[in-house]
């Protein structure tokens, strides 16, 4: 018996992007901006004092590539994926108020117990696009990672709802290594140290699970590419 033909994915995908694309738009657009006043205050004003996280011997046998900037700040598109493709506008709020609480309990990390990462003896001038990196997310707000756990939130919401639309596996695997690239990205640029990272993913993974209500089956389950 032939195999019943795939469903047209592609046509659900589209419309779930355009359908209240504008308001995805203004609401990620204000989420964000939101989010970077009270982080830069905290990471600004610190109110106790900075605690300068420890080394792992995986931090010190990764050397600093500066050529995995590109993927630390695909983060700020990558986060916009799983809300883009949501259906109606009570997801989309439940969805934000979530994210929030996410970013919140970050935050009252960083207000209890501020963090940075160690100095990095290099001149960092001496790369493009370094300079302002340390201008719009200075080294600190070290612990969780909030870059860690605002990307880990997002792939397990996308692949959640790859599979609801059934798209290729193709598209479920490229989410899980782009999930890997921004991940390993805080640790190649010294943005985050290792420990920072497994804060953020177990923060990011509890906040993930939480707002699917326990509805999730799993990244490691990916059906062969098609």
């Amino acid at each position: 018996m032939p195999a019943a033909p795939r469903p047209n994915w592609t046509r659900e995908f589209s419309h779930r992007a355009w359908i209240h694309a504008l308001w995805k738009l203004l609401g990620i657009s204000g989420f964000m901006w939101l989010f970077f006043i009270a982080y830069f205050h905290l990471l600004r004003h610190p109110v106790h004092p900075v605690t300068v996280m420890p080394l792992t011997p995986l931090d010190r046998a990764i050397p600093f590539q500066p050529q995995w900037l590109l993927a630390y700040v695909s983060l700020w598109l990558y986060t916009g994926i799983a809300p883009g493709l949501l259906l109606t506008m009570r997801e989309l709020l439940r969805y934000g108020l979530w994210a929030a609480g996410l970013c919140l309990s970050g935050l009252a990390c960083f207000y209890f117990w501020p963090t940075a990462v160690p100095e990095l003896a290099l001149d960092l001038s001496a790369y493009p696009g370094f300079g302002v990196l340390q201008g719009v997310d200075a080294a600190g707000n070290a612990c969780p990672s909030l870059h860690v756990a605002a990307a880990v939130f997002s792939a397990l919401w996308i692949d959640r709802l790859f599979r609801k639309i059934e798209t290729p596996g193709g598209m479920r695997l490229a989410n899980l290594l782009w999930l890997g690239a921004i991940v390993y990205s805080t640790l190649a640029i010294k943005q985050h140290v290792v420990l920072d990272a497994i804060a953020g993913n177990l923060l990011g993974t509890l906040f993930a699970l939480l707002s699917m209500g326990g509805r999730w089956h799993g990244l490691a389950r990916l059906p062969n590419p098609g």
